[in-house]
């Protein structure tokens, strides 16, 4: 299943995302303030990442299926002042969005999944990179306290992005075959089915809908199942917010085994 953003709107999105980084950046009273969701780094810390992260993939994307060397290697440190560093974030995003621009969405990429249900493609590297500004901006403005909901479109495409790029596997799932299902209060759902054959999500029918004709197996057979706004599901599955910030039914249990899991691949 392909993306259902098209190319042109992802690389607004992640313009629009980059923006409001920078916009929290701007307001933080100082660039040394924790991240709460990311202990070990302080603003400064993110919003290198954030640029030197943009830039590199913007080479990446520029290479095309081979592997590219790093652009940030050897490069000087993000800007301190906050005008410079405004700038510079800003340039890092065009970077990548002229790469992808250039690149279109079907070119193969390099990227650093493998057996997983994303394309090696440059728009499957724009759908990856729109979720990880999502992501990000969300950590920055947490930082500011000022956090905002990941948009509707954004998150809605963001879980199964995650599913599809993240947790898809050709590794046997080393427990009981079971399946976890994650129903957005939007009305779109996904199951994510882990067994002898590894990991593989599908999108499924709403609660309330036509069952999944699947031999049987409908959506109330999963072993767990998380309920929230896509906004809530991508933080969730980001281990931005806790699990009791959204309905879960069935055995909790499941999701830690699922984030221990170490596919061998």
């Amino acid at each position: 299943m392909t993306t259902t953003l098209a190319f042109p709107v992802l690389l607004r999105l992640i313009d629009e995302r980059a923006s409001a980084f920078r916009a929290a950046v701007a307001s933080a009273p100082s660039l040394d303030v924790r991240v709460p969701t990311c202990p070990e780094w302080t603003l400064s810390d993110l919003a290198q990442h954030i640029g030197e992260g943009r830039r590199d993939w913007a080479a990446t994307v520029a290479a095309g299926p081979a592997p590219a060397k790093s652009a940030a290697e050897g490069a000087p440190a993000a800007p301190r002042e906050r005008e410079a560093l405004s700038a510079w974030l800003a340039e890092s995003t065009g970077q990548l969005l002229d790469a992808l621009r250039e690149a279109g969405p079907d070119r193969g990429c390099w990227t650093w999944w493998g057996a997983s249900q994303s394309p090696r493609t440059c728009g499957a590297v724009a759908r990856h990179q729109l979720q990880q500004m999502a992501v990000h901006t969300y950590d920055a403005q947490l930082t500011v306290g000022a956090p905002e909901p990941l948009p509707e479109e954004v998150a809605l495409d963001g879980v199964e992005e995650f599913l599809f790029t993240c947790v898809a596997t050709s590794s046997a799932w080393p427990h009981k075959p079971t399946a976890f299902d994650f129903h957005a209060t939007e009305g779109r759902s996904w199951r994510l089915t882990v067994d002898g054959d590894g990991a593989r999500s599908a999108r499924v029918p709403a609660p309330g809908t036509t069952p999944v004709a699947d031999g049987g197996e409908g959506p109330d057979a999963a072993g767990v199942s998380v309920r929230g706004t896509a906004s809530e599901l991508v933080l969730f599955v980001y281990d931005r917010i806790p699990a009791d910030s959204l309905r879960i039914e069935g055995d909790a249990g499941l999701f830690d085994l699922l984030r221990a899991w170490e596919p061998e691949e």
